[in-house]
């Protein structure tokens, strides 16, 4: 499970997804972020039934995997940028839904009735 707190973006060119967790980490590195901030990272492969995801949980590197059988995940246009998920959308994306169509709900602060 992923820690509340933990920032978690997309990376939105396809990747070769014959890499592992190494590779992976290297590709975040490249691009200039650090890989090993605890930050998530989410790639997809060239057709968009496959992602992958990579972080650093404190004690070591984790992979995440999934494969869509008869569908593919909602992914944005091809660029050389990354967009950045809250947990809502991951766990959208996760589960192959439209990640782009949840939004936070604004919440009112309180106010005192004197």
């Amino acid at each position: 499970m992923i820690p509340a707190g933990v920032q978690v973006y997309l990376v939105s060119t396809p990747v070769d997804f014959r890499k592992g967790p190494t590779g992976l980490i290297a590709l975040v590195r490249d691009r200039g972020a650090d890989p090993f901030s605890g930050e998530l990272f989410v790639f997809r492969s060239k057709r968009a039934d496959r992602i992958k995801a990579v972080w650093r949980d404190g004690s070591g590197v984790c992979l995440f995997a999934k494969t869509l059988e008869e569908t593919k995940f909602c992914w944005q246009k091809i660029a050389p940028t990354r967009v950045r998920l809250n947990h809502a959308q991951l766990l959208a994306l996760i589960d192959g839904l439209d990640w782009t169509k949840v939004r936070p709900v604004g919440v009112k602060r309180p106010e005192s009735v004197a």
